[in-house]
Formats: C-alpha cells, sequence, structure tokens
C-alpha cells in the first residue's frame, strides 16, 4: 500500500459535515513509521483542523519528529497544496527536498517539495535575538 493509498483511506473517515470537503493526509518518517490525518471541521469554522496539521500531531504525540514524505488527497478537480499553515507545519518537521504529493480522486498528481511549497519558511533562526 502506497502512502496516497494511505491517505486515501483515511480520508473517509473525515468529518466535514459544512463544507462535504474531505482531506486526507499520511506522512512516513525518517524510521518508515506511517501516520494518517483527516480534516476535521467544526461549526464555528476557524476552529477546525486540516488532516496534514492531525498527521503530524499523532506522529509527535509517537515520538517521532521527522517527516521523509506526505501525501495529501481530497476529491477536487485539480490537486490540493496544502493551507499555508499547514506547510509551515510541515516545514518544521521536513527539510526542504522532501516530496509533498498531491493527488485528487481521480488520480490526477501533483508532486512538489517543501521549500519549492513555501520558499520564505520561519525557522528557529529567526528567533535568535528572542
Amino acid at each position: 500500500m502506497s502512502l496516497l493509498d494511505d491517505a486515501r483511506a483515511v480520508r473517509e473517515n473525515a468529518y466535514a459535515p459544512y463544507s462535504n470537503f474531505k482531506v486526507g493526509a499520511a506522512l512516513r518518517t525518517a524510521n518508515g513509521s506511517i501516520f494518517t490525518g483527516i480534516n476535521v471541521e467544526n461549526v464555528a469554522y476557524p476552529e477546525g483542523t486540516c488532516a496534514e496539521a492531525g498527521a503530524i500531531a499523532a506522529m509527535c504525540a509517537a515520538g517521532e519528529r521527522e517527516i521523509a514524505e506526505i501525501a495529501v488527497i481530497a476529491d477536487a478537480p485539480a490537486p490540493v497544496p496544502p493551507c499555508g499553515g499547514c506547510r509551515q507545519k510541515i516545514a518544521e518537521f521536513a527539510g526542504a527536498d522532501v516530496v509533498v504529493t498531491m493527488s485528487t480522486m481521480d488520480g490526477s498528481t501533483l508532486q512538489m517539495t517543501v521549500g519549492d511549497l513555501l520558499p520564505g519558511k520561519f525557522t528557529a533562526d529567526h528567533m535568535a535575538k528572542a
């Protein structure tokens, strides 16, 4: 089973009663562990959680800290990239050369590196004077 298959399977569990826009994410860590996440909506829209953030939280809860690759899938006309906040979250745990695979339910895919998705990421170096 591929990482994209894992994202597709978990997507079915997304909680999206308001938008009906289900998203699934799966990531593989440097040691080969796989963690998945789904979007979870809330009637107070800003309080929802993205699929990528859910997968990252599961990874951290298991004590892992390094993303080796990540896949995201949604039922959309074109592959959906992670939102800006999730790009920053992914960049926290993945190097600039890590591949992000974005896919539609129909099989259209787009691959980009984390560096291409977030060229101006905020890093710990920015906090050197804090």
